[in-house]
């Protein structure tokens, strides 16, 4: 029994030791692309508000993000209004001459939209197709200060995390604090037992647009053994569920 016991101890720590190296060179080949101005993402959906803020902090993070998605070469996927935080990213990827998917309800279109469209303009029937097809599309999520619109997008994505519908990295860009309360929620919900350790890990935040990059590219996801890990793609799901309807292909 020792022997095989040995043997058993052997073993595991080797896996250990092996998804140890796995993981620092997956770092090291992170930090060699990022050098060369690449990126594992071709197109990261970003959430933010339609109205710019009361701080210009805010207005300058989302000028700053967009410029960063042209650096390393990503398209981005947004909300569709030329207003606000919106408007700002969308301008600053669009001028850098990279792709901007804006995914935005017909209702929407007469007050979110102002002046030209900004890249390319798909118009859905309801907000759930909008968020719906903004997924499908993004290989990544991130959110900028926002309001109530903002929020709700931000945790579906990582309600659908917990559940194991996808595996994309989401990131919280927090200008000036914004997000410290949010974060402090989903603390205080880990400490009370409704997030599991893993739930929690799922948002990666950080003051600055490269540092908050820097997270996202090295993110790896993991399996919440508690999660309900279910086959979400082969799941025929009612017309009527937010969670898939309407989805444009």
């Amino acid at each position: 029994m020792s022997h095989i016991y040995r043997t058993i101890c052997s073993s595991y720590s080797h896996i250990v030791i092996l998804a140890y190296v796995i993981r620092d060179r997956g770092k090291q080949t992170v930090r060699h692309r990022m050098e060369e101005g690449k990126s594992r993402f071709k197109r990261i959906c970003v959430f933010c508000g339609s109205s710019s803020g009361n701080k210009s902090s805010y207005k300058e993070a989302a000028i700053k993000l967009g410029r960063l998605l042209v650096e390393r070469k990503i398209d981005l996927v947004y909300g569709g209004a030329t207003v606000g935080l919106m408007g700002l990213v969308s301008q600053a990827v669009h001028d850098g001459g990279r792709h901007v998917l804006g995914v935005i309800p017909r209702s929407l279109m007469p007050v979110a939209i102002t002046g030209e469209t900004i890249g390319e303009v798909r118009a859905v029937s309801n907000m759930h197709q909008r968020k719906a097809e903004m997924a499908r599309q993004a290989d990544a999520f991130i959110a900028l200060p926002g309001g109530f619109g903002t929020l709700e997008e931000l945790l579906e994505v990582v309600t659908s995390a917990q559940l194991g519908i996808h595996r994309k990295p989401v990131g919280l860009l927090n200008v000036d604090g914004y997000f410290n309360s949010l974060l402090s929620f989903i603390d205080k919900a880990f400490g009370e037992g409704f997030i599991s350790s893993t739930a929690r890990r799922i948002i990666v935040s950080a003051p600055t647009v490269t540092e908050l990059f820097t997270k996202l590219e090295e993110y790896v996801p993991e399996i919440d053994e508690d999660a309900l890990m279910l086959a979400w793609d082969n799941v025929q799901r009612p017309s009527n569920c937010a969670l898939g309807h309407g989805i444009i292909t």
